[in-house]
């Protein structure tokens, strides 16, 4: 399922109020918002247009809360996980939904490199540990995610995604990569969130 299908699968319907934060060039606000969504997103570098703004989730203020929010691979990007997370507590109306793509990149044993590095992401084992944990150095890991995340929501969904080939921009690894997760050859790295307020 891709990443659109799976939000509107966790959405209320439309014309839900759904806020995403970090929403980089705005793919995913644009189809919610096509689908009859009622859509802010931002994000420091967000494009032009009426349902863009230019902000953190942090500095945003909004008079009306939405009815979810959604996340895609931002969380492990954020300064401080408590302060983003207050702040998407309390934009969320208290039957609210928190909607997230993430990746868990501390979760790549030797094992799973190896595997990354033989499908073209490195030259071998040790190449790939050394560009992989240079490149995630002082982000989140699945760790600190799942204790800020378990700390403010309850949790309604959850599964474990590929994410090699989303990051190798190689759709014809999805199925190898997902084979191997339930071979347990490697470990799923990327995974998908619904929770609610406590």
């Amino acid at each position: 399922m891709d990443r659109t299908a799976f939000v509107v699968t966790a959405l209320p319907p439309p014309p839900a109020r759904v806020l995403e934060i970090g929403c980089g060039r705005g793919e995913l606000a644009r189809a919610l918002d096509a689908a009859g969504y009622d859509v802010l997103a931002i994000d420091p570098q967000a494009p032009e247009g009426p349902i863009f703004r230019r902000s953190t989730i942090e500095q945003l203020h909004s008079s009306a809360a939405f009815d979810a929010v959604v996340a895609a691979y931002v969380l492990h990007h954020v300064e401080s996980l408590d302060a983003a997370l207050d702040r998407v507590v309390a934009l969320l109306e208290p039957e609210g939904r928190l909607v997230v793509e993430e990746l868990g990149w501390d979760l790549a044993d030797d094992a799973t490199l190896e595997w990354y590095a033989r499908h073209g992401g490195a030259a071998d084992l040790d190449a790939a540990r050394a560009e992989w944990h240079a490149e995630h150095a002082g982000l989140h890991g699945y760790s600190a995610m799942r204790a800020a995340l378990d700390a403010r929501f309850v949790e309604r969904s959850f599964e474990r995604q590929p994410y090699f080939c989303r990051s190798l921009h190689r759709e014809d690894l999805e199925t190898s990569e997902r084979e191997a997760i339930a071979g347990g050859e490697i470990r799923a790295l990327g995974f998908r969130y619904v929770g609610a307020p406590r």
